[in-house]
């Protein structure tokens, strides 16, 4: 293993190759580093794969059998799973820094160099030869497959400049390397791996297998020293003929991925992935709502199953009623937005486009996707509220009043026209688990919880309903 202290400041590093010899340094290959580094992590406990949710029972004990035994892998799942996030939480086993010859760009190991230039440099300093520290985030390339990718794009070309000159159209040094030697001594990612046309694929079977490339005529014996790992969708991975059997044969493991297998994962990840501007509040109610939502969604027949319904559009879901409660803020003086029921309709349309519907449902897209939410919202009010009792706030409308609500009402004037009622402290610790249940001290909570609620038993057929401009009516 690398024996070099553990620093900071890789400027105190050794910054030769004799150094880095007295230094005690010791070459391993990436798997060997990746395995060793994930071996490590297991035994302290230490969290392996950041920022994954869901997968801990399914794909990545299957993802990690794959690392140990070093094999390069295939990644198979719907959109929207986790794929390129999972595959790019592999860098982070790497060693923080790795020492590479300096001014080459295949990254090459100052004991093992593999490009030419970098042997010529090596043959030329001797134990003098500059070394350059690299991180391990340098040491991560990706390349998204789409049919314009050319083999110069992935493994590289002659390049004219150098031919200009003056060196040979023989000399090894006029090779422009592409993005896969340049990924040498680290991972490589090859999203939507279908996408690239057969020919292209041809030109990564070497890669794979022999880890060497061939570039217009040049054999060049590059013994490539990396982990590659490439995404696909299951629909196009199975049609015959958009991955040549050669290549898939290469690969030493396929996982296939999955959506979040229970809801609070669903509610963890979209939590966890959605960004919001500083001082909007979003209830767990609301993120709960919006993750049932989704989950129906995938779930519905209306919806084209083999294409998926991505984690995205839960995400951007939560982000558009976050932004909803901050444009009512700004136009109605609020001073800490915090996200109602009301804010989400407006995602219907919004995200529409994020989802394939069966061609019977042509022009019923949104009339599906409001049944599938209030769906949501009925399941999400049993669940949050199943066990509160409210029957005062019901017979606040015995006397055939009526309260509007909507997405310009402030949260104060939602709570003045409702009006003061036994339960309501009960309401906002529900939605607001970390408050002290004082609706006076929780304007935003409060209405979120009351308008909720209010939803809830409309839902519930306890309430009626109105729909008015902007917002909705409430009576018995």
């Amino acid at each position: 293993m690398n024996r070099l202290p553990r620093v900071s400041d890789h400027a105190a590093l050794p910054q030769t190759l004799g150094a880095l010899r007295a230094a005690g340094h010791v070459h391993r290959s990436v798997k060997d580093e990746i395995r060793e580094n994930l071996l490590r992590r297991m035994r302290s406990g230490q969290e392996r794969f950041p920022g994954i949710v869901g997968f801990d029972e399914t794909v990545l004990p299957q993802l990690e059998r794959s690392l140990l035994a070093g094999h390069d892998v295939v990644l198979l799942g719907e959109r929207g799973q986790g794929k390129t996030r999972l595959i790019r939480t592999i860098a982070g086993l790497l060693d923080e820094w790795s020492p590479a010859v300096a001014g080459c760009a295949l990254n090459d190991h100052p004991y093992a160099p593999v490009s030419p230039e970098a042997r010529r440099l090596a043959a030329e300093y001797g134990d003098d030869l500059p070394v350059v520290w690299r991180h391990r985030s340098e040491r991560y390339g990706e390349k998204l497959a789409t049919p314009d990718t050319s083999v110069g794009d992935l493994v590289g070309d002659v390049d004219p400049v150098r031919l200009a000159e003056g060196r040979s159209l023989g000399d090894p040094e006029t090779v422009h390397y592409g993005l896969v030697p340049r990924s040498n001594r680290g991972v490589f990612c090859l999203n939507e791996l279908p996408d690239l046309a057969a020919r292209i694929q041809v030109a990564l079977l070497n890669v794979l297998e022999e880890r060497d490339v061939q570039i217009r005529g040049y054999r060049l014996r590059l013994p490539l020293d990396m982990l590659v790992v490439a995404s696909a969708n299951p629909e196009d991975y199975t049609n015959r003929g958009r991955i040549i059997t050669p290549l898939k044969d290469r690969f030493g493991a396929e996982v296939r991925t999955h959506y979040p297998p229970e809801l609070a994962d669903e509610v963890a990840l979209v939590e966890q992935e959605s960004g919001f501007a500083d001082g909007v509040l979003v209830p767990p109610h609301l993120a709960e709502i919006v993750a049932r939502f989704t989950r129906l969604v995938r779930e519905s027949p209306s919806v084209d199953e083999r294409s998926g319904v991505s984690a995205r559009f839960a995400i951007a879901a939560l982000e558009t009623a976050a932004a909803s409660a901050e444009r009512r803020a700004a136009l109605v003086g609020e001073e800490r937005p915090v996200a109602r029921v009301c804010d989400l309709p407006g995602v219907v349309h919004t995200l529409r486009g994020k989802v394939e519907f069966e061609v019977s449902e042509e022009g019923r897209e949104a009339e599906v996707l409001r049944h599938l939410l209030r769906r949501a919202t009925y399941d999400a009010f049993r669940s949050v509220l199943g066990g509160v009792d409210l029957g005062p706030l019901v017979e606040r409308f015995s006397t055939g009043e009526t309260v509007e609500s909507g997405e310009l009402v402030s949260a104060t004037e939602l709570l003045d026209r409702v009006g003061p009622f036994p339960g309501l402290a009960e309401l906002v610790k529900r939605v607001a688990p970390d408050s002290d249940g004082a609706p006076e001290a929780t304007p935003g909570y409060a209405a979120a919880g009351l308008e909720f609620a209010l939803e809830g038993l409309y839902l519930n057929r306890r309430l009626s309903k109105d729909t008015v401009p902007g917002g909705a009516r409430y009576r018995t």
